[in-house]
C-alpha cells in the first residue's frame, strides 16, 4: 500500500510507501502520473518519502518495479530518496547509472529540502 501526491503546478510526484511494495504499488503510481505525462513532456521532480525501506512483496513487485523504471525514467529531471535507510545511499549511487534522472538521497525529515532542490537544480 502507498500514498501518492501530485503537485501539478510544481510537476512533483510524492510516493509514500507504507509497507512492501506490491505490483498494484506500481499500477497506482502510473495511473497518478502517466495522465500528467500525457499533457507534459516531463515530471520535474519523483520524490520517494520512507523512513525505512519497504522492499518488495515478492519478486513479481521486484521486476514491476524494474519495469515502471524502464518506462518512465526519461520522464523524470528528478528523483529524491527521502528516507534515514541506508538503501537511499546505494540506490542513489546505483540507481544513476541507469536512469537519466538526477538522482540525490535526504535524510528522511528533509522533505523541503528535496523539492527545492528539485526546482532548483
Amino acid at each position: 500500500m502507498l500514498d501518492i501526491e501530485l503537485d501539478e503546478p510544481m510537476g512533483i510526484a510524492i510516493v509514500r510507501p507504507d509497507g512492501a511494495l506490491s505490483e498494484n504499488d506500481f499500477d497506482v503510481i502510473s495511473s497518478v502520473i502517466d495522465p500528467y505525462l500525457d499533457q507534459h513532456e516531463k515530471l520535474a521532480g519523483l520524490i520517494i518519502s520512507t523512513e525505512t525501506f519497504p522492499g518488495w512483496e515478492s519478486f513479481a513487485s521486484f521486476l514491476k518495479h524494474f519495469k515502471f523504471v524502464k518506462g518512465h525514467h526519461k520522464n523524470l529531471s528528478h528523483v529524491a530518496l527521502i528516507t534515514d535507510s541506508e538503501m537511499g545511499n546505494l540506490a542513489e549511487k546505483i540507481a544513476s547509472h541507469f536512469v537519466s534522472a538526477k538522482i540525490k538521497h535526504f535524510p528522511f525529515e528533509q522533505i523541503d529540502e528535496a523539492k527545492e532542490w528539485i526546482m532548483n537544480s
